[in-house]
């Protein structure tokens, strides 16, 4: 017999074919190795999941183990974390633990005491939980109802002033409105028809940016007589000062008027250097100034984009151009930031400068008329945001703004939290010290009612202070603390629907960044931390409020920079004197640099209390949401929480020195 064949009996073999007996057989086969193969499968997944068990445990001991490290590593002595605010999180941390555990305790032990009798408590425990449970209710939950309302008001009113402007900027674009020259432009052959400019660039301690922004103002498309630049110098390191100073000279044998200014005592910070270099003798010959940051480089033809709108409008005192940033895409910070600063651009100066022919000076990037500064007082040390002072000062005084989103001037965005951190300090403080000092000038002004109301209600209340007063109270404080008081409980629209509205139009603007919708909306409400800390030390001239520091530049350049660079290098390759000179000098302050053995600083990452705090206070209240299910309000607090974490251990952008 066949080894493969199979006999079968059948006790009535007229009621079957040997078809059917083939195919009953070969079923209950393939059953079988079904069976097998589920099995096998089953098994192959269930050691994936086992082998990865060890992974998940090692992993997370490692990252225990470098949070432990870099928290013990910290300055403990750190004056900055020593606020008022720290204390108050640290306080309100510990009592919502407190809560937590109280709150876990009668969970597990299933009390509902709210419809319970007094007299029939079985404890003291139960009874002081039941004394809580009624003293929230009558007290605790209408205070904090009132708060949030409160917020939740301010919180709408600004989202219906940011739709206003979104719905401005969209009919903009519909109506492709933007400035346009009305007069006829200058004649290239006659140079005298070009105005006079002056060209400022204000630097301090710039080593990594102020070859390629002294190269960039020196390649301005004007006729070389018609236009100066202005190397003002803060610097206090001597040997960057000879190298600023050589550069200098290098483009001045180039053809190219230049002149160095440096101050031996740094009074009123930028403001005071443009004031100190507006006091020249030779300022009267000039009708217009340009100014430029260290790290910003124009193009070419920025001067014949710009200064062609003044001809034949004498009321315009300002024309701003955009900003584009060079480091855009190098890590999640620079991009969240891109996000931020584009709608900015895009929506909010534009569109003040077309309905409103005002906005806030950014600082750089921009033309002055140098009649609408002296008109206007000139620059003044009184604030760390003299370009909002300014700004604000001429705009009292009948000057016109006009914005050109179309003229972008490249720049870098700061790649590490820490200087992130201390340019919003700057950038949010210095409104509340300006508002405090303009508000009687705003009053007596002569301008209309609306402009008024304008400057007051809009451009300094509403987006200045109560911008990060609600979302730090409302999604910082007030979210958190409703998870141990629920009868003051925030609607869902409130933490979700409405905020992610908010950051889709905010993303519209940077329509590339749309996947970091969701990180954008988190670490915005991370940083009004920042803000709402700065908006209390400039409202209430506090000390910090005061302090000015340079945002840390690490000097990257553009492809079309290292383009224009190779061409300039060619150019002047058969200049043998200057690049004789140039090599020279080059040589002498290498060899200082290498005199001087200055010890190699290790970049490390820094702790950030109040973050890490907040942290741990949303993580707590995410608990104890999840002890309610409350869905959106445990996800959101869940998130928000990581976010402050990361942010707190310094895990975002780059690390610092």
């Amino acid at each position: 017999m066949a080894p493969n064949t199979v006999v079968v009996t059948l006790e009535k073999p007229e009621n079957i074919s040997l078809i059917d007996v083939n195919k009953s057989i070969f079923q209950e086969k393939q059953k079988v190795a079904s069976t097998k193969q589920l099995i096998w499968v089953l098994a192959l997944k269930l050691q994936r999941i086992l082998s990865s068990i060890p992974w998940a445990f090692v992993s997370s001991w490692a990252v225990f183990k470098s949070i432990k490290k870099r928290i013990s590593q910290s300055n403990e002595e750190d004056p900055r974390y020593r606020g008022r605010l720290y204390i108050f999180i640290k306080a309100f941390l510990a009592i919502s633990l407190i809560a937590l555990v109280i709150e876990i305790f009668a969970y597990f032990k299933k009390w509902d005491l709210r419809m319970v009798n007094p007299w029939e408590v079985e404890n003291l425990v139960q009874w002081c939980y039941m004394s809580w449970l009624n003293f929230r209710v009558d007290y605790v939950a209408p205070f904090i109802a009132g708060i949030s309302k409160f917020c939740i008001v301010l919180f709408m009113i600004q989202s219906l002033d940011r739709l206003v402007q979104c719905l401005g900027c969209f009919w903009i674009k519909w109506k492709k409105l933007k400035p346009v020259i009305e007069d006829e432009p200058f004649d290239v052959e006659d140079s005298s028809s070009f105005p006079m400019v002056l060209v400022q660039i204000p630097m301090c301690n710039e080593k990594e940016v102020y070859e390629q922004s002294i190269a960039a103002a020196c390649e301005l498309d004007w006729p070389k007589d018609r236009f100066l630049v202005q190397i003002l110098d803060d610097s206090d390191d001597e040997l960057l000062q000879n190298l600023i100073r050589d550069e200098v000279m290098s483009w001045r044998e180039k053809g190219v008027n230049i002149v160095y200014r440096h101050r031996f005592i740094r009074t009123g910070y930028k403001a005071g250097n443009l004031k100190s270099a507006m006091a020249c003798d030779y300022v009267k010959n000039y009708e217009f100034v340009a100014i430029f940051d260290a790290d910003f480089q124009p193009n070419p033809d920025y001067l014949k984009l710009t200064i062609p709108h003044f001809k034949g409008n004498p009321d315009i005192g300002l024309v701003q151009a955009r900003w584009s940033f060079v480091n855009k895409d190098e890590n999640l910070l620079s991009r969240l930031q891109n996000i931020n600063l584009c709608f900015h651009f895009e929506v909010e100066q534009q569109v003040n400068g077309v309905f409103l022919n005002f906005f806030g000076f950014n600082g750089t990037a921009g033309v002055w008329r140098i009649k609408a500064l002296e008109d206007s007082g000139g620059w003044l040390e009184r604030t760390t945001v003299e370009d909002m002072d300014i700004a604000v000062r001429a705009h009292l005084h009948g000057w016109k703004f006009v914005f050109l989103n179309d003229v972008r001037v490249l720049c870098e965005l700061p790649e590490s939290y820490e200087a992130y951190k201390k340019q919003q300090h700057r950038w949010h403080s210095g409104p509340m010290q300006l508002f405090r000092l303009c508000l009687p000038a705003i009053l007596t002004s002569k301008i209309s009612a609306w402009k008024k109301a304008n400057l007051i209600f809009l451009f300094f209340l509403l987006r200045k202070l109560i911008l990060p007063f609600y979302s730090f109270t409302l999604f910082c404080i007030i979210l958190p603390l409703t998870m141990f008081i629920p009868e003051a409980e925030l609607p869902a629209w409130v933490i979700c629907y409405v905020p992610i509205t908010m950051s889709i139009l905010n993303i519209l603007p940077a329509p590339k960044s749309f996947p970091f919708l969701m990180p954008y909306l988190l670490f915005e409400n991370t940083m009004s931390v920042t803000k709402f800390n700065a908006m209390v030390s400039g409202l209430f001239q506090l000390g910090s409020s005061y302090e000015w520091v340079v945002t840390k530049k690490t000097g990257r350049a553009s492809e079309s920079d290292l383009l224009s660079l190779a061409e300039r290098e060619s150019k002047t390759m058969n200049e043998e004197k200057i690049q004789r000179r140039l090599s020279e000098s080059g040589l002498e302050m290498l060899g200082k640099l290498n005199e001087q053995k200055r010890p190699v600083v290790k970049k490390k990452n820094k702790i950030y209390r109040k973050e890490l705090a907040l942290a741990f206070l949303l993580l707590t209240a995410a608990a104890r949401s999840l002890l309610s299910a409350h869905g959106i309000h445990f996800y959101y607090l869940l998130f928000q929480g990581l976010s402050f974490l990361v942010v707190g251990l310094d895990l975002i952008g780059e690390q610092v020195s």
